[in-house]
């Protein structure tokens, strides 16, 4: 399978990230990728009200990356805002493109290193999969990296790529967590993962808005065995990528953590 990885870097404005996910999914397609991944938040940035432009999954917002999908004949994954309770949203992923459509709710709120996304944000409840073209894939966003469990649940509900959407937060360290979680999630689920974060809005002159985790990029597509296929900067850019799914299955003769995990 070849896919795609849109590293873009949000602003405030969902219509202009409309036009991004438009430019890049269609350069995906260009390149032969039957599945393009935008990170967490493309709908809008961090560090600007989530609340007013929070929609429903039947909404313009989602309407519009459905279309662009249709239009383009490629799947899409893209990190969005939908209501929540009590005046919260959910950080949700809308998956959508040909013969399929689903979306996930971020489990695990990221209310750490100084920053609460539970003040805002309603916690999502449920793992995600779903098929495309004959591969499983999972969900996850950004902070449930750090939960493994997640990642072994959707393997053992047949995912053989797990995707991460992300909008990491800067700080000291944090690129090499990032990078050692993602290959390490990968090792823990014996699946490929895919890993998009959005670019670092420093490398383009826009500077970090306060507190809030506005990407610092590093995306990567990473193997079952925990090597990296690609790697990228901080800069916004496309990579697109092939995957062999059945690997999954040779490696996972070859270390069977999933069959052999113990439960305590």
């Amino acid at each position: 399978m070849r896919l795609a990885v849109a590293q873009i870097i949000s602003s405030a404005d969902p219509a202009g990230n409309l036009g991004l996910i438009r430019d890049y999914a269609a350069q995906a397609k260009a390149a032969g990728a039957e599945l393009v991944v935008f990170p967490e938040a493309a709908m809008r940035a961090f560090g600007h009200s989530l609340r007013d432009i929070a929609e429903p999954l039947d909404g313009p917002w989602a309407g519009e990356v459905r279309a662009i999908a249709r239009e383009l004949d490629i799947a899409i994954v893209a990190g969005m805002f939908t209501p929540g309770k009590d005046g919260r949203v959910r950080n949700t992923l809308l998956v959508t493109g040909p013969g399929v459509e689903t979306s996930y709710d971020k489990v695990h709120l990221f209310d750490a290193f100084g920053f609460a996304e539970s003040k805002t944000v309603d916690a999502g409840e449920t793992p995600v999969t779903f098929k495309l073209n004959g591969t499983v894939f999972g969900l996850a966003t950004c902070y449930d990296v750090r939960f493994p469990a997640l990642f072994t649940a959707n393997a053992r509900a047949g995912a053989q790529v797990n995707i991460v959407c992300a909008s990491w937060g800067a700080g000291e360290g944090k690129a090499e967590q990032w990078d050692l979680l993602v290959r390490a999630r990968a090792l823990d689920s014996t699946t490929f993962v895919v890993a998009c974060g959005q670019g670092d809005p420093e490398t383009t002159g826009a500077g970090r808005a306060g507190s809030a985790p506005t990407g610092i990029g590093h995306s990567a597509v990473i193997t079952p065995l925990g090597s990296a296929l690609v790697t990228l900067g901080g800069k916004p850019e496309l990579a697109v990528v092939d995957i062999d799914p059945s690997v999954v299955d040779e490696v996972r003769s070859k270390l069977p953590v999933l069959a052999n995990a113990r439960q305590f």
